[in-house]
């Protein structure tokens, strides 16, 4: 994340941008069934704003793993020619686990991953949803080692990560996280393994049936947890003038994310995705020429 702003036709641009890949998304998943809902920042968005957060430059969207396996076949063999799945299983030098929906023509490198060798594009951010334990020990278990091995992922790949604190205790963190940087290196700890370790963690109880599941390998383990009681049915609300689905529960969830949701952050801590580099597909190219 950064904590510097786009010019505001810049920002507006990309944002139609995304909302190109939104459409077709949603339509995707429409036509084949598939479940989906937004979650935070973009939950933020549409009950707060009906649309974007004013600086926000991404759509957050989550997928329960069945859903998730079937849109990535589907893109893979219908839309390859226009989209490309970005994730650390499909390409081992991405550090995340998230997925990427990136639009093919396009180029979008945020600063922290400007070392990174992977062909990044403006994109959706997709986070799978996995089972988590009923049982309180070993969801604690199984959450802090999916964040763990997630963390590791990130330091095999970038020596100074983006970081919620900020001064002194900053600076003592990125120190660290030099060292684990230059480890793994060193130790020549394979990306792909460390993606298999913490997909295991993620994923090592979706053959029973709980009562939740979860993205785990985020800023907080706890932050994108989803009761499936509290979750359905999921509720349609406005975004930039399309209906997207919502959990039921959303304004609980994001409480539990970052409490007083509907108060504006002071601008210090409005943060974007600001790219290091930035390239537009042919089709904004026309409709700029249109405008």
């Amino acid at each position: 994340m950064s904590d510097r702003f786009y010019e505001p036709e810049v920002l507006k641009r990309l944002q139609r941008e995304i909302l190109s890949i939104l459409d077709d998304f949603i339509r995707v998943c429409e036509d084949y069934h598939l479940e989906y809902f937004g979650i935070a920042g973009t939950g933020i968005g549409a009950i707060r704003h009906h649309g974007f957060i004013p600086w926000d430059d991404d759509i957050d969207i989550a997928m329960p793993r069945k859903d998730f396996e079937k849109l990535i076949r589907i893109v893979e063999k219908k839309m390859g020619d226009r989209y490309l799945i970005l994730n650390a299983r499909n390409n081992p030098a991405y550090p995340l686990m998230t997925t990427r929906l990136v639009k093919r023509g396009t180029v979008f490198v945020e600063e922290v991953m400007r070392d990174v060798d992977c062909p990044f594009g403006i994109f959706l951010d997709l986070y799978v949803l996995d089972n988590v334990a009923d049982n309180p020990v070993l969801y604690q278990i199984q959450s802090w080692s999916a964040w763990f091995w997630s963390k590791l992922m990130i330091l095999r790949a970038i020596p100074k990560p983006v970081l919620m604190q900020k001064g002194i205790k900053a600076k003592l963190i990125w120190s660290v996280c030099r060292a684990a940087h230059m480890t793994l290196k060193i130790l020549h700890v394979s990306p792909r393994w460390l993606r298999e370790q913490c997909e295991f963690q993620c994923r090592r109880y979706n053959k029973k049936s709980t009562r939740r599941m979860a993205f785990l390998p985020d800023t907080s383990p706890y932050w994108n947890v989803v009761d499936r009681r509290k979750c359905y049915p999921l509720k349609k609300l406005e975004f930039e003038g399309r209906r997207m689905n919502f959990p039921a529960n959303l304004e609980e969830m994001l409480e539990n994310m970052y409490g007083d949701y509907m108060q504006l952050p002071p601008v210090e801590k409005r943060k974007t995705h600001y790219p290091y580099r930035l390239e537009f597909s042919a089709e904004s190219e026309r409709e700029e020429l249109e405008l």
